[in-house]
């Protein structure tokens, strides 16, 4: 068996964009006519500049191999240019050209790829979702915490066990800094209006993306035990593991991180250096299912869990779930809303979600099709944004403004 062709396609995510602003899919094809999906989870660049380094990557290392060849793909393609070093935007690339091979493996066994890494560990996957509060004109708001608390009632009605927030604003290319004294206080404020409104319900994620520096989180930390959160999420920017420790050792609320990282030599840094006990791998951005299951396996060396991260499209979610499935230290699985909305029109069948649970698929690979149609009229992306980004400026004290991405 061998991959003899590519297809890549850019596309746009509709408004409100949840997800990111576009999604990368790739389909491999074999000489034997046996077609895989994936996706590519690339903030870094934009498509114009990654359909160019996707093409260069699959023609040097991908193209006439066997496609059950995932460990030497890996190899080839880490050590690409003489580096052997962890790439993010490689490793994106890798990780959606192996899950497309994972899913040709998958349909030419006829299994799930589950069942091809260790074999169906849970037949069900708790999952959690961001709050989206709209107001009274249908647009989401995040400045208001009475909406959020009622945003996390209604998901708790839904079945959800967990929700997701994170009101200390704003995202800065200069980040981590110190939060407002008014940050810090809607930061609690939060907490305290959601705790209350589900009570024992749902476990409250408290997501930070690097915005602080490691007194910062401390101080935050301190203010948010009391609402006993599940996580406090990557509280200093990715790069310093000790920093992270150091916030680590000052709290006991569970520190979750690594939706940045990629490869298990960053993640088992995270690791050595008891900067984490959950990790957020992003399994289209880590390099793969193959990847993916060692990271796991150095996470349960540990005691920790897996929680994987996903803010982007269906494809790279199922892989998720199909890693998920297998993985006995599995904690969570992100969902974006119940998988409705675009996520479930750009697929052929949606992603089963019931009552707070996903039901991971029993068809052969991944257990998704795309809908070409759908991803037809959608490609390609034309707007200049990536697929998410931060402020340009430092953050302003006097700015309390919701993180936006």
């Amino acid at each position: 068996m061998k991959i003899v062709s590519l297809e890549t396609h850019f596309v746009a995510v509709p408004p409100p964009h949840l997800g990111g602003m576009y999604w990368i899919f790739v389909k491999l094809k074999t000489a034997c006519g046996i077609e895989g999906v994936g996706e590519i989870y690339s903030a870094t660049f934009h498509p114009k500049a990654m359909a160019h380094i996707i093409e260069d990557v699959f023609g040097r290392y991908l193209q006439d191999h066997d496609p059950h060849h995932v460990e030497r793909f890996f190899r080839e393609a880490y050590s690409s240019g003489f580096t052997q070093r962890p790439d993010l935007t490689m490793m994106g690339v890798v990780s959606g050209l192996e899950m497309a091979c994972w899913d040709i493996i998958g349909k030419a066994a006829d299994k799930p790829v589950y069942e091809l890494l260790g074999g169906l560990v849970n037949e069900r996957l708790r999952s959690y979702t961001y709050l989206y509060p709209k107001n009274a004109a249908g647009e989401y708001d995040y400045d208001n915490v009475d909406l959020a608390a009622e945003c996390a009632v209604q998901n708790a009605d839904r079945g959800f066990t967990a929700v997701k927030f994170d009101p200390a604003g704003p995202y800065t290319a200069y980040s981590g800094h110190q939060l407002s004294l008014d940050v810090l206080e809607r930061c609690e404020t939060f907490c305290k209006r959601i705790r209350e409104a589900v009570g024992n319900r749902c476990d409250l994620l408290f997501g930070t993306h690097g915005q602080m520096v490691p007194s910062s989180a401390i101080r935050l930390a301190q203010r948010l035990e009391k609402y006993d959160p599940l996580w406090f999420e990557e509280p200093v920017p990715p790069g310093q593991e000790e920093a992270m420790a150091q916030v680590s050792r000052h709290t006991s609320i569970p520190i979750a991180a690594g939706e940045r990282l990629t490869t298990k030599y960053e993640f088992f840094k995270l690791l050595q250096a008891g900067a984490a006990s959950i990790l957020q791998l992003n399994v289209a951005r880590c390099g793969g299912l193959l990847e993916g299951k060692k990271i796991a396996a150095l996470a349960e060396v540990y005691y920790a869990q897996i929680a994987p991260h996903l803010y982007n499209g269906p494809i790279g979610a199922a892989a998720s779930i199909q890693l998920a499935a297998c993985t006995p230290n599995f904690l969570i699985q992100e969902s974006i809303g119940t998988w409705d909305g675009f996520h479930a029109e750009i697929l052929k069948t949606p992603i089963q979600w019931e009552d707070g649970y996903i039901v991971p698929s029993k068809a052969p690979g991944l257990g998704v099709e795309l809908n070409m149609d759908v991803v037809r009229a959608h490609s390609p992306y034309t707007g200049e944004r990536l697929h998410l980004q931060m402020a340009s400026r430092p953050a302003d004290v006097r700015d309390s403004s919701p993180a936006k991405g």
